[in-house]
């Protein structure tokens, strides 16, 4: 019960990448490359296996993005033809790679990382992959004649690839959706059926992850256009309590979320963000215990996973660490009590 987890990504290591950026270029390349991904990667197992967080994920060191480290195995995609592209909505702009022709994919993306990942620890593992609506808001489109289509295609890929991961052992494959936030009527249109194709045949826990973004400058200043109550989630959570997905990660902490909204999702497990993912302060475990226990005023402890709001990756590497104790000893804290 409260049982604890992270989004997913992890602060790269120094000698692995630039810090506390959300696209560090690497430091090293070729086989000394991989041996420090493998490094970083048991780096932070043994961080979140010491602190006692209970369902572990290798914090996505093999990638330089959460999205394009999965694309750039993809055919279909020209990385040399940069289309500058408004990202969530037209948030902030980033030059981005270009689909120019059928997307497909000739070999497994993250199966050797899961493998190796698997035989590091004993422990839950969850896995992230991009998912579909997130992935067309983060690439161009110069082939499919609407982002629906081209979603479709990705998420047949994403099933394939799923499929090879919950064989290697990974035991929660969680599909990461910010874009759910922005585009609430393609969710309900063609989002959760693009999310379903993903899944199809999976007989491990299934989760996606919907949130208002990594703690960069960009996110933290729409966060301020919001108003006084973020209802984002309120025109979503039936479609995603309605789905076939098995969990729902979303944004709690120091956040403007009514709490009620939760009680929209009663069939489904939540991963709720009971840690926020700002630079300026380390919540105590007593400050994510009084997060936990107001949430459990809607949502019962057995549904209840304690996480993160959203990836760490651009923050420094020793705040994650002592936001992950935080996280665990606060939920300690409330599960004596239960």
């Amino acid at each position: 019960m409260l049982e604890t987890t992270t989004v997913g990504s992890l602060p790269k290591p120094e000698y692995l990448a630039e810090t506390e950026k959300l696209w560090p270029a690497w430091r090293l390349e070729g086989e000394a490359l991989e041996r420090a991904k493998e490094r970083a990667v048991v780096e932070w197992l043994h961080h979140q296996e010491a602190a006692g967080i209970h369902i572990v994920t290798a914090g996505e060191q093999h990638r330089i993005h959460f999205v394009h480290g999965f694309l750039e195995s993809l055919q279909g995609i020209d990385w040399e033809k940069k289309t500058p592209m408004g990202i969530r909505d037209n948030r902030y702009t980033v030059d981005v790679p270009t689909v120019t022709g059928p997307v497909s994919r000739p070999q497994p993306v993250h199966l050797n990382e899961a493998r190796f990942t698997r035989a590091q620890t004993d422990r839950p593992l969850k896995f992230t992959l991009p998912g579909p609506m997130t992935i067309c808001d983060t690439i161009a489109n110069a082939h499919y004649t609407s982002r629906a289509e081209m979603a479709m295609a990705f998420a047949d890929i994403l099933n394939t690839e799923a499929k090879e991961l919950e064989a290697a052992g990974i035991d929660l494959i969680q599909f990461d959706e910010p874009a759910f936030n922005v585009f609430m009527n393609d969710v309900k249109e063609w989002g959760v059926d693009a999310l379903h194709r993903a899944i199809d045949g999976l007989s491990c826990t299934t989760a996606v992850h919907i949130c208002y973004g990594y703690g960069i400058d960009e996110n933290l200043r729409w966060k301020e256009t919001l108003g006084r109550e973020w209802r984002q989630y309120e025109d979503i959570f039936p479609a995603l309590n309605a789905s076939r997905l098995d969990q729902v990660s979303l944004e709690c902490a120091d956040s403007r979320v009514p709490l009620s909204l939760m009680k929209l999702l009663k069939d489904k497990g939540l991963m709720v963000g009971v840690v926020a993912v700002t630079r300026h302060r380390v919540e105590t475990p007593d400050e994510v215990a009084a997060t936990i226990r107001s949430v459990m005023a809607h949502v019962a402890p057995e549904r209840l996973y304690p996480c993160t709001n959203c990836g760490m990756a651009p923050l420094p590497y020793d705040i994650a660490v002592d936001k992950i104790r935080s996280l665990a000893a606060g939920a300690a804290q409330v599960r004596k009590t239960l």
